[in-house]
Order: C-alpha cells, then structure tokens, then sequence
C-alpha cells in the first residue's frame, strides 16, 4: 500500500518523533507527572504565540476555541466588527451572531486581504464596538492578513479588544501577540502544530482578562476564568487530551532542533515561495497577491481546460497526492497546497514533480519540468 501524500490545510502529516511521544503510557490528570508534562510543555509553546502570558490548553477543536474568545468577552446585544476575507472570518460571524451580538462585517472579496486604511474608516463609524474579530491566515483563500497593521489601527481607533484566529498559520508565520496589541490569541493542534486534531490553544492579555472577569458568561465548559485558575495549578479543569499534549511537548523540541522559531517561519516562506514559482511557471494562476499570501496554504485556481474535481480524484488515486478542493462559491474553481507543519522543501518539490505528471495525463499544455526547476531554484537562491 501506498501512503497518502497529505498535502492538506489540515489535518496534516504528522512526525514520527510526535507519534511516539503521544504512544507513552498514560497518567492522570490530577498527577505530579501531568502538573510537570503540562508546566513544561506551556512555558515552550510561548514563543510561538510571541508572549509573556501563559497558554490555556481547551480539550477541542479551534471553532470551540473561537467561541470562547466570543463568549468570554462580550455580552448579547453589545457592538463587534467581524473582519471577513474568506470562509473561516464567516465563522467568527456565525459565533457572534448565535450569542446575539450587534455584528457590524467589514466583507472583502475571497483572495483579498483586509488592510489598516480599510479597517480604520470602518472602525470611525463604529465606536461603540467591544471587539475587532480578525482571521489571521484565512485557510480558504490563502490570505494572510496584515495582523500587526490592524491591531494597531483598533488601538488607535477605538478601546475594543482584538481577537484573533491563527488556527491555520500559528506554528508556521510571524507571531508577536504581546509586541502586536492582540488580546486573545487562539489556535488548534492539527494544522502547523504537527498533531491530530483535538487540542486548542488560548493566550489572554491582561486587558482582555479585566474584561472577561467583568463579563456575565453563559459558558459552563468554555469558561476561560476556570482555564486559567486550573492552568495556575498546573491543570485543566476537565480531562485533557493527555497525549496531544506529550506530543505538543515533542512538536516544540522539534521545533527547537530547527533553530528556533525563527527559522521554522523562515522554512514556511521559503515553501510558500517554490510553490508560487513553480505554479507560476506552469501558467497557473493563483487566488491571492504575493504581498498577502499565506505561508502556510497556497489557493491555486483550477488549471485551464481541466475538470478540477476529475483532476484532483486523479492526483489522489493514481499518484496519492492529496489536495485540498475550494470552499464555499470557490468550490470546484481551486485547490489548497498545504504546506504547514512537517512540510519540508523536499515535499514541495515532490508535490510539484507529482502535480506535473498529473498535467500531463490530461493533456495540460506546459514545459515538462518548469514547474519543478522553478521551484528548486528558490530553494537553491535560499542556500546560498
């Protein structure tokens, strides 16, 4: 049998390192050995949310975690700008919306980004507003959004908290959630944190915690003042996913063998960068400018002439490439190239190599190997 290349915006591969870290015995969660799997794994995760304030672990997926962020801070009937680029900014709109928030959408077309001098008009003519909700890497269109530019602009704009979705790019893009202003951070396990899903990440500032202690929530398991008076015992206040965390614990070794944080946002450009070359290279459009793409997913518009849906049954079945298809209207128009997490260069040109030999079995139009060579020299240019 041949394993399923897993080119997907997650769930994505995961390293073997990980999964024999998550296969050691179980313990409990009220243990000594839990209180020190868990202070240790928390103090290494920071660096990757760029902070100073301690990481609350939710035993889901990163929707719960958005609800969280929603439920926790804001109350029915008060003002909140949802920041929509593509389906997962929807998300945040449909959270807000259930617990009767009053949703004022700043919508941009899919494949665009949102930029400071959009979002501060907006802003102006709402003052009353609470909370600024912003995805930061939305997953379907590839967009990554100039977080630190938005943040700003809430803070000089308005007194509103700014929460943000990094579900699919934390782990594998720029992160400064203390030096940027943003208040609640939230993540999940299985995109470029290299695990199954399972597990959600919550960093809180202390602006954003005043205002949740003030806050009359209706959450019971989503409570985050509970999380927090757990985490200060070294716990959770319902069962964990235990293994999930022995493995966050390995991901951040993982990530520490590397060199640092630093050079694993440095190994998703350089991805992000041979993808877009060598499907330029191709004459294959993309969904987003290169001045706001994704490090971590790239939206590649359906090859001309090609019936995207046979195209990408034919890439899984025949060469065990798996791609993501598009979401919402976008459906059957693009695909997803993930390349988050345990993604390497040497991936991405075995996924381009694969891709190729695909477009050629539908007698796609191009020089054989361009996309290939375009992407090896980026990653050549980054060596030297």
């Amino acid at each position: 049998m041949y394993e399923n290349i897993l080119r997907h915006p997650g769930p994505t591969p995961i390293p073997k390192k990980v999964q024999l870290a998550m296969s050691q015995d179980i313990f409990s969660h009220r243990s000594n050995e839990f209180v020190t799997l868990y202070r240790e794994t928390m103090a290494l995760v920071k660096p990757i949310f760029g902070t100073k304030q301690d990481i609350l672990l939710l035993p889901s997926g990163g929707t719960a975690a958005l609800e969280a962020a929603a439920v926790n801070t804001i109350s029915a009937g008060e003002e909140v700008v949802v920041v929509t680029v593509g389906a997962f900014g929807d998300y945040f709109v449909s959270i807000c919306e259930r617990y009767g928030f009053h949703v004022h959408k700043l919508v941009k077309d899919w494949g665009e980004a949102c930029t400071a001098e959009e979002l501060r008009p907006f802003l102006q003519a709402h003052p009353q507003i609470k909370a600024v909700f912003i995805t930061y890497n939305e997953t379907s269109t590839g967009i990554l959004n100039p977080i630190a530019d938005l943040a700003k602009v809430v803070h000089e704009e308005t007194e509103a908290l700014v929460i943000v979705d990094g579900v699919s790019c934390l782990g594998g893009a720029p992160a400064e959630m203390d030096a940027w202003g943003i208040d609640i951070f939230v993540t999940g396990s299985q995109k470029a944190l290299m695990l199954p899903p399972g597990l959600a990440l919550v960093a809180v500032s202390d602006k954003a915690w005043q205002v949740i202690e003030k806050n009359q929530t209706p959450s019971y398991y989503l409570n985050l003042i509970n999380y927090r008076s757990w985490a200060e015992k070294g716990m959770t206040p319902n069962t964990p996913a235990i293994t999930l965390i022995y493995g966050l614990h390995e991901v951040c070794k993982l990530i520490e063998a590397e060199g640092g944080f630093a050079q694993t946002v440095a190994r998703h450009e350089l991805m992000k960068q041979m993808v877009r070359s060598a499907m330029k290279a191709l004459h294959i459009e993309l969904l987003t400018e290169d001045a706001y793409a994704s490090p971590t997913i790239t939206a590649i518009l359906a090859p001309k002439d090609i019936d995207l849906a046979a195209f990408l049954a034919h890439l899984k079945n025949r060469y065990h490439l798996d791609f993501a298809g598009g979401l919402g209207h976008l459906q059957g128009k693009i695909f997803r190239f993930g390349h988050m997490g345990y993604c390497f260069p040497s991936d991405i040109l075995q996924a381009v190599s694969l891709l190729e030999a695909a477009l050629q079995d539908f007698n796609y139009t191009f020089e054989a190997g361009a996309g290939v060579l375009a992407a090896q020299q980026v990653f050549l240019a980054a060596q030297r």
